[in-house]
């Protein structure tokens, strides 16, 4: 007599019986899943908005230029602050890869304030800067209302507000007649600028023309025994893009030919690329976060099936006496772990991807998804879908159809 062979369940109709404990139970699976979508989510999230903020941060340095150059007066051995040159625009316009030169000088003996009224130690951490006149186009940023300083203005008691400055003095908009308490005596202020990327420093400023700071804020320095415009402090290079290399390896030694090491030189545009570089760095907390999330929704997981095997010994009986092998009770129940896993991972992909869409429309970046995210989210929600629902799967293939029709 020839012994029957189980027959065996067609992909189709395999998914269609890990349903049904899916579908008999639905508000339990879908809190189940819960916890798997909100890590999943959590993950997507995470490197969608760090590609995309870095991203962002990269096309604005691509825009704004990376051969912009700076060099401020730094520290001489004493220890003291150091001085640069009066001459030291002049000398470095005159390198040959040097495009445009601009500077400025902050004014360590003025503050401004909203009104003489201000308590002389509310500062709001602003500084008082003397400008040359081409400042703006060589640290590409532009003025936001009002005008910027001219030959005419840069020699009267009239100043240009950087964003952060204009906000902490509580002044939103250039209008006629508009003052500031700087140095002892009212300013009329001209304008707004909009952010400098590359020179956050001029953000917190009140910029004066060189010859006003002269005049009312006795910024002056002695040259050949005659009084001039004080000396700069920081000074703003924009050079052939090919040369910047070049450049500023000579910065300094250009800039202060007696005592380079007094001199600091930087590339703004290196600074923000570290910046994109390093704001990955708090990704691996927010992705621990979403891997606890996602054990978290695997011990739901794992309840869920555990429960349910409990739940249903007659299903599991009556189906044995009926033919069904233990290899077909093990893949029933895992197959309804995986697919309660898969349905979190995919709505928690979907709420990732839209968090990031959101948030970068809001800040004008492009959305930018890496195929790991997705990739990855549903992965790892399928692994631990798999993992969490082994040990029920086993436990109902194990279960003998005598033991478990008896609770029928």
């Amino acid at each position: 007599m020839t012994a029957l062979v189980p027959a065996r369940l067609r992909f189709g109709d395999q998914a269609r019986v890990a349903s049904i404990g899916l579908r008999a139970r639905r508000l339990r699976s879908a809190l189940s899943a819960l916890g798997i979508a909100i890590g999943t989510a959590a993950i997507v999230a995470v490197l969608g908005l760090s590609s995309s903020s870095q991203a962002g941060l990269l096309h604005e340095i691509d825009r704004l230029g990376t051969n912009l150059l700076t060099a401020k007066s730094g520290q001489a051995f004493s220890g003291q602050a150091a001085q640069l040159p009066q001459e030291a625009p002049a000398r470095i316009s005159r390198l040959a890869a040097v495009e445009q030169v601009a500077d400025t000088a902050t004014v360590d003996t003025a503050k401004v304030y909203r009104s003489p009224l201000i308590p002389p130690v509310s500062t709001n951490a602003l500084t008082v800067r003397a400008a040359s006149l081409n400042l703006l186009p060589v640290i590409a940023t532009s003025v936001d209302q009002g005008r910027w300083l001219n030959s005419a203005t840069a020699t009267e008691p009239v100043v240009v507000l950087g964003a952060v400055a204009a906000q902490r003095l509580g002044i939103d908009r250039v209008h006629s007649g508009q003052r500031v308490w700087l140095g002892g005596q009212w300013f009329y202020v001209a304008g707004i600028l909009k952010p400098a990327v590359l020179a956050p420093d001029i953000d917190t400023s009140a910029l004066v023309g060189y010859p006003a700071a002269q005049r009312y804020l006795n910024h002056t320095s002695i040259v050949h025994g005659k009084a001039a415009n004080g000396p700069p402090s920081t000074m703003y290079v924009r050079c052939r893009t090919s040369q910047v290399s070049a450049v500023h390896e000579v910065l300094a030694q250009t800039a202060n030919p007696e005592s380079p090491n007094e001199v600091d030189v930087s590339q703004p545009s290196d600074a923000l690329t570290a910046r994109a570089a390093a704001s990955g760095a708090f990704n691996s907390l927010f992705l621990g976060l979403g891997i606890v999330a996602l054990i978290v929704g695997a011990v739901g997981v794992a309840n869920i099936m555990i429960i349910s095997v409990l739940e249903r010994r007659s299903e599991i009986g009556l189906r044995r006496a009926l033919g069904a092998t233990r290899g077909q009770i093990r893949t029933q129940f895992l197959s309804e772990a995986i697919a309660l896993a898969f349905l979190g991972g995919a709505v928690g992909v979907a709420a990732g991807v839209l968090a990031t869409a959101v948030y970068a429309a809001t800040k004008h970046w492009a959305v930018v998804i890496p195929p790991e995210a997705w990739a990855g989210g549903i992965g790892s929600a399928i692994l631990i879908g798999a993992l969490a629902g082994l040990l029920p799967a086993l436990r109902a293939s194990r279960m003998a159809p005598t033991e478990a029709l008896r609770t029928v």
